[in-house]
């Protein structure tokens, strides 16, 4: 690619995700149709057999963390584009795969820039949420904290910084 059609599609792509979630709700209509896709993945990566099994209230910190008006917008966007593109890249029927079809699914998905640093991010945010302060619903009792051998930092936050949002 030529460098000025690369600088003309890099500025294009910059100003994307400000075009493509003009209001809150847009998010909040978004994240539902991506919901179910999200959760299979974070479900595959964190096996309820597993020592870090995935919460029910995951995705639920999640979507409350990126509806903030702080968080990134580019990061939303590619959040919700990713989980789109892998829905697509299986006819719509990724969440109904069997456990060895999504690892292949989610292997091939892996080996493409795009889906790598989705993956990633995915990874990022359901860590995030695991090792939350118990404030936040996800690391109840501590228990993530526990399995690891870590602790929360202080001072401990006395009310939460997000809304309590139902998804």
């Amino acid at each position: 690619m030529k460098r000025r059609n690369f600088l003309i599609l890099g500025s294009a792509l910059g100003l994307f995700s400000y075009l493509k979630l003009k209001k809150s709700d847009d998010f909040e209509v978004a994240f539902k149709n991506v919901k179910p896709t999200i959760e299979a993945v974070q479900g595959h990566m964190f096996p309820q057999n597993s020592k870090l099994p995935l919460s029910l209230q995951t995705s639920l910190f999640m979507y409350e963390t990126m509806s903030h008006p702080s968080f990134d917008k580019d990061i939303r966007v590619f959040v919700l584009e990713g989980a789109s593109e892998l829905e697509k890249r299986h006819d719509n029927h990724f969440t109904s795969l069997a456990a060895q079809e999504k690892e292949i699914a989610l292997r091939a998905y892996e080996e493409t820039n795009y889906g790598s640093a989705w993956l990633s991010q995915i990874m990022t945010l359901t860590l995030e949420a695991h090792f939350s302060d118990p404030i936040y619903g996800v690391n109840k009792n501590e228990k993530y904290w526990d399995e690891v051998g870590a602790y929360g930092g202080l001072p401990r936050p006395k009310q939460r910084y997000i809304g309590t949002i139902d998804v």
